[in-house]
């Protein structure tokens, strides 16, 4: 069985489907002092994966994770894996500062207690080459939208340059490149702060070209922002923007059109009303290797 929360049910009626699973809705209600009830469907069968995003009030879904995960194990289910197509904490991968707890290693390692695998898209492992780093080996599965967002960017601006954020997105840009047979470049990040960020545009003549800026997420859009006025005043003829995890908290969205993007497209890792690439085929092929 597929079970999901009731939150998002349309990309796990898509996966369910790709599986041929039948699909099951866990329900969830909050009490005033802030606590949540949990309840699943009884009975379950023995194997079960859990559709669960870590997207926004992530704390809220990871304790919901670890009261449904052992309510599973209780009432018979034996292979329980999580699909967890945005995988919260993965960007606290280092001690930035003496004293900070490094979320990303706990956090991978208290999954993999609860589940027999745990499966995601385009996590945030730039300084990590896979999850068998944070978590016991074979036991995180890490997928990636390259693929498929190259394939569809070269469907909807046949010719665009693709444009990564920084060093480290360079092999995830490149992949989508190779995938939609497209011109990539990649540019370098400055960080100010938390929210003050700056891209160092790469050396590229954008003039009179199409220009989609790719990268694994959006949160509060400032290094899209900035990238898209950089390429419009160096003469591109459009600029668009593609993202795996389309979280755009505050008022991205909006900024990032009062920019000059002129597209904003997703893929449904994160449920959003940009996305535009479902990802149910990727997850349900890893989900048969199991």
């Amino acid at each position: 069985m597929l079970l999901c929360f009731d939150d998002e049910q349309d990309l796990a009626t898509r996966l369910a489907r790709e599986l041929g699973r039948p699909m099951g809705v866990i329900t969830r209600h909050r009490f005033p002092d802030g606590e949540t009830r949990v309840v699943l469907p009884k009975p379950l069968p023995s194997d079960v994966i859990v559709l669960r995003g870590m997207q926004h009030q992530p704390n809220d879904r990871l304790v919901e994770l670890l009261i449904a995960a052992p309510a599973a194990r209780g009432w018979g289910v034996r292979h329980l894996m999580l699909v967890a197509p945005y995988l919260a904490y993965m960007r606290q991968d280092m001690e930035f500062t003496p004293g900070e707890a490094v979320s990303q290693r706990h956090i991978a390692a208290l999954l993999s207690t609860q589940f027999d695998r745990v499966v995601t898209v385009d996590p945030h492992l730039h300084r990590i080459a896979s999850l068998d780093e944070v978590m016991p080996r074979g036991r995180g599965v890490a997928l990636s939208a390259a693929a498929q967002l190259g394939r569809f960017i070269a469907v909807q601006v046949p010719g665009a340059v693709l444009v990564g954020p920084d060093e480290e997105s360079g092999q995830w840009v490149a992949e989508a490149a190779r995938a939609g047979k497209l011109e990539h470049a990649v540019g370098r990040k400055v960080r100010f702060g938390d929210t003050q960020v700056q891209l160092a545009f790469p050396e590229l003549d954008v003039r009179g070209r199409s220009v989609v800026l790719l990268d694994d997420m959006a949160s509060t859009g400032r290094t899209l922002i900035g990238a898209a006025r950089e390429a419009l005043e160096r003469g591109a003829a459009s600029v668009d923007v593609a993202v795996t995890h389309a979280l755009f908290n505050g008022d991205a969205l909006p900024a990032l059109r009062a920019a000059g993007v002129r597209h904003i497209w997703s893929s449904n890792a994160v449920p959003h009303e940009t996305n535009a690439v479902c990802i149910a085929e990727l997850l349900a092929t890893a989900l048969r290797r199991k």
